[in-house]
């Protein structure tokens, strides 16, 4: 794999194959190759005797398949795209820990989203919630009907932590890259914990939802001089993140959703809840989680 690939980790199922589609339609767009991985599924934590034995199994006929896999998902890569570079990879190494890996050089990783809820991270671990919470660069989960991107728009989350700085810059190159109007969105709420107001009814909620718009315009205006072609848009809401993204991507029939990740562990994450684990859950389109740069 070269530096700079778009990584698409792959197991068989059409999930797989059609985020494979998406995966190498940016590779194309971003000028780069496309790395296709197979791994051992990912053991997860505090499984029983029995759960572990019937893991083991499904990891011995994930090997013996694992070059029919690759074959056919690479046919179709290159069936629709016979001038992208595409190289591939089988490895016995778990697919959370390999993908982490080649995060360190990749442009981006995209898996076909396995079903991230909070019990089953807490209880068994998910491939893509430990990819998104771990690797450096940003993490795809790709779902939803379209298996190549649009020119619809981007929506991304925006509330003045360096992760979602980054979220932004991306969101930008990647609504550049595919001709995408971009529709930043942050979220605030009157409804705030009663420790964060000293005196309730002295607070000026109006010059507060002022202050929010002037840190969003700017984090954005700052973007929008780097990428002058993309149409951007400031949405400040009174929701809770994951809600005023997901009622911003279905109300502009958005393609993709942006959002920071604080690189919290798999169990905190399933345990607190994050915007990134409630769009992991419950978003049907393409979800992509950044990490600020190191």
């Amino acid at each position: 794999m070269r530096a700079g690939a778009v990584v698409v980790g792959v197991d068989g199922s059409d999930a797989a194959l059609n985020a494979t589609r998406w995966a190498a339609a940016v590779a194309v767009r971003f000028g780069t190759s496309l790395h296709i991985v197979h791994a051992v599924p990912t053991i997860g934590h505090n499984v029983t005797d029995t759960v572990a034995a019937i893991r083991a199994a499904v990891m011995s006929y994930q090997r013996d398949i694992a070059d029919i896999i690759l074959r056919s998902a690479e046919e179709i890569v290159r069936t629709q795209y016979p001038e992208l570079e595409v190289t591939t990879l089988s490895t016995d190494v778990p697919v959370d820990d390999v993908l982490v890996q080649l995060a360190e050089t990749a442009r981006m990783i995209v898996v076909g989203n396995d079903e991230v809820t909070a019990a089953g991270a807490l209880l068994l671990g998910s491939a893509t919630l430990a990819v998104a919470t771990r690797a450096s660069c940003p993490v795809v989960a790709w779902r939803g009907p379209d298996v190549v991107p649009t020119d619809q728009p981007v929506v991304v989350g925006v509330d003045g932590t360096p992760s979602s700085i980054a979220a932004l810059a991306t969101a930008f190159e990647f609504a550049e890259k595919f001709n995408s109007k971009l529709r930043a969105v942050r979220s605030w709420s009157v409804f705030r914990p009663a420790a964060a107001v000293t005196i309730p009814f002295l607070m000026d909620w109006d010059a507060l939802e002022t202050a929010e718009w002037a840190q969003l315009t700017n984090d954005v205006d700052a973007y929008n001089q780097r990428f002058p072609g993309v149409a951007a848009s400031c949405y400040v809401e009174r929701a809770k993140p994951a809600a005023a993204l997901m009622d911003r991507a279905r109300a502009d029939g958005a393609q993709l959703l942006v959002v920071g990740s604080h690189g919290k562990n798999v169990l905190a994450s399933a345990i607190l809840g994050s915007t990134a684990l409630n769009l992991l859950q419950h978003a049907t389109i393409p979800v992509m989680v950044c990490r600020p740069s190191q």
